[in-house]
Order: C-alpha cells, then sequence, then structure tokens
C-alpha cells in the first residue's frame, strides 16, 4: 500500500509549466538578441561547439529532479503490514453518472469532475464507513466493491471518465439494482446510496427500483449535477473538444438538470436531494444524516506501519543532478566531423 502522507506538496509542481514558459521566453529572447548583434551563420562560427539540443535537455533533466523533489516532499510511504480491526458504521454505495452529457460546462470546469471533487469530499468525511463505487451511464459496472481503503477509493475516482462505458444514455434504475447487490447480506448494517447525475434519465424505470431500494432498508440521496438553463455538450475526439453534440435535425444539444426526478427519487428512497450549480453545493445535511445513522461494528483489514520512503526519491533527485552536470554543453565533435563531412561530399 503506497500512500503521500503530504499530499499538499504536489501543488507545487503547478509551477511546471511555469518554468517551461519561462524557459522558452528566455531562448526567444536571447535568439532575438544574438541575431541582432551579427547573422546565424557568424554565430555558429564564433560558437561552433555550443548545442541548443543540449541546453534543452538539460533543462529537461532540470525539470525532472524538481518534480521528483516535489513527490519527495510529499514523502510516499509503504504500508508493510495488513491488521485487521474492530469498525463501526455503514455502508455507502456511491452511483456516479460518467455518460456524455456530464461533460456539460454550465458548471466549471464541467459536470463530470465536480462530481469527483464532491465525492472525494464524501470520502473525507466517512471516516469509518465501508465504501462501494458504481458507474453508470446506458449501463452500469461496479468500479470499486465494499472497502474501508479510502485511498483505493479516491485513486478510483480520479480514473472516472466518459470513456469507461460504451453504451451512452443515463440508467438510473440499472444504476441502482447493481448497488443493491454490491452491499453486504449483512440486514443488521444499515445501507445508504448517493446518486451523483445530471437526472436526465431516458433508459429504464429508476422510480421503480427506488422503491425496491427502500423496501430492503436502502435510504437513497440524489445529487444533481447541472443547472436548470443547462449547456451544450462537447463532442471530444481524441481528448480534443470539437465541437457541440447535435441531433438529427443538426440543432446543438442541450443538457439540462431534471431536478423535480431526482427530488422524487431522494423522497421515495427516504434520503435527501443536493443540487450542485454554479458555487460550492452544500453536502453537510447529507453528510450529518449518514454520521447519524445507527453504526455496526465489522472487521476491516488495514495497512499499518508505514515506512517513509523519501530518502529513496531524493537519491533519485540527485542522480538525476549529477547526470545534469555530467552533460557538457558543448557539441559531440565525432557527431560534428561527420555532419562536416557529409556536407564537403554533398558540395
Amino acid at each position: 500500500m503506497l500512500k503521500l502522507e503530504h499530499e499538499i506538496y504536489l501543488y507545487i509542481l503547478f509551477a511546471v509549466p511555469l518554468l517551461v514558459l519561462f524557459y522558452l521566453l528566455y531562448r526567444a529572447r536571447r535568439k532575438k538578441l544574438l541575431t541582432q548583434f551579427a547573422s546565424r551563420k557568424a554565430i555558429e562560427r564564433l560558437a561552433p561547439n555550443v548545442s541548443t539540443t543540449k541546453n534543452s535537455f538539460k533543462f529537461i533533466l532540470l525539470l525532472i529532479a524538481f518534480s521528483v523533489m516535489v513527490v519527495g516532499l510529499a514523502n510516499p510511504q509503504i504500508g508493510t503490514k495488513m491488521k485487521e480491526v474492530k469498525r463501526e458504521g455503514v455502508e455507502v454505495v456511491i452511483a456516479v453518472d460518467v455518460s456524455n452529457s456530464m461533460l456539460a460546462e454550465d458548471i466549471r470546469p464541467n459536470r463530470l469532475e465536480r462530481a469527483k471533487s464532491a465525492i472525494k469530499r464524501l470520502i473525507d468525511d466517512l471516516k469509518q464507513d465501508k465504501i462501494s463505487i458504481v458507474l453508470f451511464a446506458g449501463d452500469s459496472f461496479l468500479q470499486l466493491p465494499l472497502t474501508t481503503d479510502y485511498s483505493a477509493a479516491k485513486l478510483m475516482v480520479s480514473t472516472m471518465s466518459t470513456n469507461l462505458i460504451d453504451k451512452q444514455g443515463t440508467a438510473i434504475g440499472s444504476a441502482i439494482e447493481l448497488g443493491l447487490k454490491s452491499f453486504s447480506e449483512d440486514e443488521k448494517v444499515n445501507k445508504v446510496m448517493i446518486i451523483i447525475t445530471d437526472g436526465e434519465n431516458h433508459e429504464d424505470d429508476a422510480l421503480s427500483a427506488a422503491k425496491e431500494a427502500k423496501e430492503k432498508g436502502v435510504i437513497i440521496h440524489t445529487i444533481g449535477m447541472g443547472s436548470v438553463n443547462g449547456g451544450p455538450i462537447p463532442n471530444i475526439v481524441n481528448g480534443t473538444v470539437r465541437g457541440y453534440i447535435k441531433d438529427n435535425s443538426g440543432t446543438t444539444v442541450i443538457s439540462k438538470l431534471n431536478a423535480n426526478m431526482l427530488k422524487e427519487l431522494a423522497t421515495i428512497g427516504g434520503g435527501n436531494f443536493v443540487r450542485a450549480s454554479g458555487g460550492d453545493f452544500n453536502l453537510g445535511d447529507l453528510i450529518e444524516d449518514i454520521s447519524n445513522m445507527d453504526k455496526t461494528e465489522f472487521e476491516a483489514k488495514i495497512f499499518t506501519d508505514f515506512e517513509d520512503r523519501f530518502q529513496y526519491v531524493f537519491m533519485f533527485a540527485v542522480l538525476i543532478l549529477i547526470l545534469e552536470l555530467l552533460i557538457s554543453e558543448r557539441k559531440n565533435k565525432t557527431f560534428t566531423l561527420k555532419k562536416i563531412v557529409g556536407e564537403e561530399k554533398n558540395e
């Protein structure tokens, strides 16, 4: 089990693009000044052994060393022992809509990214409860079985994307049915399902599935992602936005939050409805409701005795720095000689 003790230091990595930009601007400025001083051929004669390629390679090595050091500051740790512990909690299944409509940007940066942020916050606040994750679009699948491994849960959340399910649509009923199967068979444990979606259900009868869940003692909460006015759905091809999805008549499709259906779903399920809008949405009541539920004791296996590994990371960074120092900024004489000979033959 690998974890980072101080994840906050990873924010320093946002400096990497700035360093790259600064380096490119520096190179462009330096080149402009040199061309004002002399022509390109004259510069090559005055400094024939200076290699711009090696300079760039050395800069890349420095960037890698910098990034590795930042990871070292975060202190990677490895769990060396598994230990059975007693915990008290409830079982929580988080069902997340990963259909294309979740890419709509009426909530910045888009609905899915905001949903992922909400889930991570939920995981931080659930404390000792068991967590399972179900993803759904036109179909559904179990991404993470019930676990108390919150690090694994957050890792799964980070990998969520609309590419994980080929069949498009929003089959909330299917997600509820799969969620019911994801719970343990222990009837004494309180069970909660949190459905995160824009509510545009076109595939099945979600309300009937919610009634079945309530009959089995499962509380359903819903989190609505989107705005009343809605937004267009980006058409993403190979990671690039190529306009917006259109219907058969050529009209841009506008995806809107179906708040009424999600409210009804939560009412049937005996839970709460939370709407995500432009600002931060309030999960406090939902988290409080889960926290106030009767807890059941269960056994869980957790990693203990985490050992620091930052020293190995820093050693690797030092090796990269040594390599950078050993690389000369001068051109390779053999390569340069071959190039000159080749040019003479061509003449």
